[in-house]
C-alpha cells in the first residue's frame, strides 16, 4: 500500500510520462508550481547516477562509452530545467520566483559535483591525450575537444582544496545572480507613470498613446495612460513626450533599477559577484576574471577587446560633440532655456532626425505593425534557407500570447517548431532573448528543435494592429537571427547544437539577419499602412536609409561605454570593498563619457553582465565586424537572396553550431578573415 501514493505522484507529474502533445510540446496547461521540484528531485537523482556509472566503468575509456554517454546523460533534467528556466523569465510568479531561489545553488552544486569528478576527468583526459590515434571523425573531435576544454576551465585540474573552492563559489554566485534578477524585475514591476489628460499626453503620437492606454487597461489602472520601464514603454515616451518634468520622472527611474535601497538594491550583490569571480580567476591561474573569461573565445585576450572598444569608442565621442551642438541650437530655436541633460536626449534628436531628413518615428510606426513584421522575417528565412511557417492555434503554449509554428522544409519535412512570444507583461523580464524548450541533435532518436523568442512589445490598443519602432522591428529581426540558429542547428551531439557557440560569435547569426529588415525589397512587400493597406513609400524608405547613421554617436557611446565598464569591472585583481556607484562614476569620468550620455545599461541593473555576458558585453559589437562584412557578401553577388551564397551561409554558420573554431567557420563562408572597416562604414564612421 505504501507504494501506491508514489506512483500516483509519478503518474501526475507531468515531467514524469511521456508528452504525447503535438510535435512533442510540453503540456504547459497540465504544469503546475508544485510539479517542478519533485520532478527536479528525481532528475537530479537519476543524472547523477549516469554520471557515476560513466566514472565507474571499468572498461578503457572510448570516446562512445565516456563522451556520448555523457552527452546521452540528464535527458529527464534537461526536460524539465528548459520549461521551467523558460517559463521563470517569460511568464514568473512568486511560487517559481521562490522555486529559482532554492534551486540555484543546487542546480549549481550538481554541475560542480559533474565538473569537478576526478573520474569522470581522468577519462576524458585519457581521451584526449590519445585523440590522434582514436580516428574520430571532425565533429568527435570538436566535441572532445571542447568537453576536455570545458572541465578544465571548470576546475578539474585543480587541487582538491582548490576545487572545494571552486565549488563553494559557484554556488554562491547561483544565489547572488538570480537575487540580481528578481530584484530587477522587481523595480520594474512596481514603478508606473501614470497619465491623465492631454497636458500629460503632449507630444505622444496616436500609437504610443494607444500602447499606453491598452497598458493601463491590462494592468487594470485607475489613470487613462501608463508608461512602464519595459524599454518599448519607456524609449518611446522619452523620445516624443513634450514634457520635461515627465520626461525626467520616467528616464530617472529607468536608470536607478537595482540601485534604490532597500530590499532590491543590488549593489552590494554585484560588489560580492565581482570579488567572487575575481578569486574564481586567480584559482583557475589568470590575472583577472576579464583574462580568464575571454581565454575561451574569439578575441582570446582583454587588450583585442580593448582595442576594438577603443576604436570605436574615440570616433563615437567625436560624434556624440557634434550632435551634442545640434540638439543644443536647436533647444534653443524653439525657446527652450536649459541645460541639455540625458532626459533630453531622444526627444530633441527625434525632432532633428525630422528636420535634417523630414523623418520622424510617428511617420514610419503606422507602417511597421508586428503581424507584418513577423511575416517578413519568416518570408526572409524562406527565401535564403527554403523555410515554410504554419501557425498551429491549438498546439500547447505557456500563456495566451504565445503562437506556434511548425517550420518545415519546402519539400514538407520537419525542421522544428517556433514560439513567438511578443508582448511586455509584467511577469516577464525586460529585455529581448531566444531560448529553447528541446535542442537539435542526432544521438539516438534525435531532436528536433524547439525554439522560443521573446519580446517586450508594448500591445496596441484594443481592436488596433501592434505598431513597432524601427528599433523594435530591428529587434524582432534580431531575436529570429538567433532563432535560425537554433531551428537549422544540423549536429549530432548536443553540446555542440545552435547557439552553443563562442560567446562573441553567437550575436553573428542575430545581427546579420537584421540587415534585411531595412532593404527596400522587404519594406515594399510588407511595409503596410495599417489603415490603408498601402506599402511604405519609396521616398520614406529613401529617407530611412538616408537617416541610417543619424545618432550613432550617441547610440554607439552608450553601448560602448557598457563595455567598457564590463571590462574595467571584471579587470579588477581585487575587488575588496568595492562601491559598485563609485566604480562607475570614476571609470566613465576616466573615459571622458559625454555628460548627457548614459550607459545603456547602468551597473546595478546590467543583467547580461551579471548572467553569462561577464566580460562578454563586447561581444555584440566583436560580431558586427562580421556582421557588416558577411552581408557585404551578398550585396558583392548582387542579390540580398543570392542562392549560392545563403546557401554557404545555413552551412558554415547558421547550420553548423559549434563543429568547428568559430573564425574558420567564417572564413569558410566569407573566404577570408573579416575586416573592421566594414562596421566603420556601417556606423557611419568611416569610409
Amino acid at each position: 500500500m505504501s507504494k501506491t501514493p508514489s506512483r500516483l505522484k509519478t503518474a501526475s507529474n507531468p515531467f514524469q510520462t511521456a508528452w504525447r502533445t503535438p510535435h512533442g510540446l510540453p503540456p504547459f496547461a497540465k504544469i503546475t508550481a508544485d510539479h517542478y521540484w519533485p520532478a527536479f528531485k528525481d532528475a537530479l537523482s537519476q543524472h547523477k547516477a549516469e554520471i557515476a556509472a560513466i566514472g565507474a566503468n571499468e572498461k578503457k575509456p572510448t570516446f562512445q562509452n565516456t563522451i556520448v554517454a555523457l552527452e546521452k546523460s540528464g535527458e529527464a533534467l534537461n526536460k524539465v530545467a528548459d520549461v521551467f528556466f523558460n517559463l521563470s523569465s517569460s511568464d514568473t510568479s512568486p511560487a517559481l520566483q521562490e522555486i529559482e531561489r532554492k534551486l540555484a545553488p543546487v542546480l549549481a552544486q550538481h554541475s560542480n559535483t559533474i565538473q569537478l569528478d576526478q573520474k569522470l576527468f581522468r577519462r576524458i583526459e585519457d581521451l584526449y591525450e590519445r585523440r590522434d590515434a582514436l580516428k574520430l571523425d571532425d565533429e568527435q573531435m570538436r566535441l572532445l575537444e571542447r568537453t576536455y576544454t570545458t572541465f578544465v576551465r571548470a576546475g578539474a585540474k585543480l587541487s582538491a582544496k582548490a576545487r572545494k573552492r571552486v565549488a563553494e563559489i559557484n554556488t554562491r554566485l547561483a544565489e547572488l545572480v538570480t537575487a540580481f534578477g528578481q530584484n530587477v524585475l522587481a523595480d520594474e514591476q512596481s514603478w508606473r507613470l501614470a497619465l491623465d489628460g492631454d497636458a500629460d499626453l503632449a507630444g505622444l503620437p496616436q500609437g504610443v498613446r494607444d500602447a499606453a492606454a491598452r497598458t493601463a487597461a491590462d494592468l487594470k489602472l485607475p489613470a487613462s495612460h501608463v508608461i512602464t520601464l519595459s524599454r518599448s514603454s519607456v524609449e518611446p515616451f522619452l523620445q516624443f513626450s513634450a514634457r520635461r518634468d515627465l520626461r525626467e520622472e520616467a528616464f530617472k527611474a529607468w536608470i536607478k533599477r537595482g540601485e534604490n535601497g532597500g530590499k532590491t538594491d543590488n549593489r552590494k550583490i554585484v560588489a560580492e559577484i565581482v570579488k567572487l569571480r575575481a578569486e574564481l580567476a586567480k584559482l583557475m591561474g589568470y590575472r583577472t576574471f576579464a583574462d580568464y573569461s575571454l581565454d575561451d573565445t574569439m578575441a582570446k585576450t582583454p587588450d583585442a577587446v580593448r582595442g576594438l572598444l577603443t576604436q570605436v569608442w574615440s570616433a563615437a565621442v567625436s560624434r556624440v560633440g557634434e550632435e551634442r551642438e545640434a540638439l543644443t541650437a536647436l533647444a534653443r530655436k524653439e525657446g527652450g532655456n536649459y541645460t541639455l541633460e540625458a532626459w533630453d536626449w531622444r526627444y530633441l534628436a527625434e525632432k532633428e532626425r525630422k528636420a535634417r531628413y523630414d523623418l520622424d518615428e510617428s511617420e514610419i510606426r503606422p507602417y511597421l505593425q508586428l503581424e507584418n513584421m513577423i511575416d517578413a522575417a519568416f518570408d526572409t528565412a524562406t527565401r535564403l534557407f527554403g523555410l515554410k511557417f504554419k501557425e498551429l492555434k491549438d498546439a500547447p503554449r505557456y500563456h495566451p500570447d504565445v503562437r506556434v509554428w511548425e517550420v518545415t522544409t519546402k519539400a514538407g519535412e520537419p525542421v522544428g517548431v517556433f514560439l513567438g512570444d511578443y508582448y511586455a507583461r509584467p511577469s516577464k523580464r525586460s529585455g529581448a532573448w531566444m531560448s529553447s524548450f528541446r535542442a537539435q541533435h542526432k544521438l539516438g532518436k534525435g531532436s528536433k528543435p524547439v525554439i522560443v523568442n521573446v519580446l517586450n512589445f508594448a500591445r496596441g490598443a484594443e481592436g488596433k494592429p501592434t505598431l513597432l519602432s524601427i528599433d523594435d522591428a530591428r529587434t524582432l529581426f534580431h531575436e529570429f537571427g538567433h532563432g535560425l540558429h537554433g531551428l537549422l542547428s544540423d549536429v549530432t551531439y548536443p553540446s555542440l547544437s545552435g547557439t552553443n557557440v563562442s560567446r562573441d560569435f553567437v550575436e553573428l547569426p542575430s545581427q546579420l539577419y537584421e540587415h534585411w529588415l531595412t532593404r527596400p525589397e522587404v519594406l515594399r512587400k510588407f511595409a503596410t499602412h495599417y489603415k490603408t493597406g498601402r506599402p511604405m513609400p519609396e521616398s520614406l524608405m529613401k529617407r530611412i536609409q538616408a537617416s541610417r547613421t543619424f545618432n550613432q554617436g550617441f547610440a554607439t557611446a552608450e553601448y560602448v561605454a557598457s563595455a567598457l565598464v564590463d571590462m574595467d569591472l571584471h579587470a579588477l585583481e581585487a575587488a575588496d570593498g568595492l562601491d559598485v556607484g563609485e566604480f562607475e562614476k570614476t571609470t566613465l569620468s576616466r573615459l571622458g563619457m559625454p555628460r548627457e550620455v548614459v550607459m545603456r545599461h547602468r551597473i546595478p541593473h546590467f543583467q547580461h553582465i551579471m548572467g553569462g555576458y561577464a566580460a562578454g558585453y563586447y561581444s555584440y559589437l566583436w560580431s558586427e565586424v562580421m556582421d557588416a562584412d558577411a552581408f557585404a557578401a551578398f550585396e558583392e553577388a548582387g542579390d540580398i537572396y543570392d542562392r549560392k551564397t545563403a546557401a554557404k551561409l545555413k552551412q558554415h554558420v547558421y547550420s553548423a553550431g559549434n563543429r568547428r573554431d568559430p573564425l574558420e567557420a567564417y572564413v569558410a563562408f566569407r573566404g577570408r578573415p573579416p575586416k573592421v572597416e566594414s562596421l566603420l562604414r556601417k556606423r557611419g564612421f568611416g569610409g
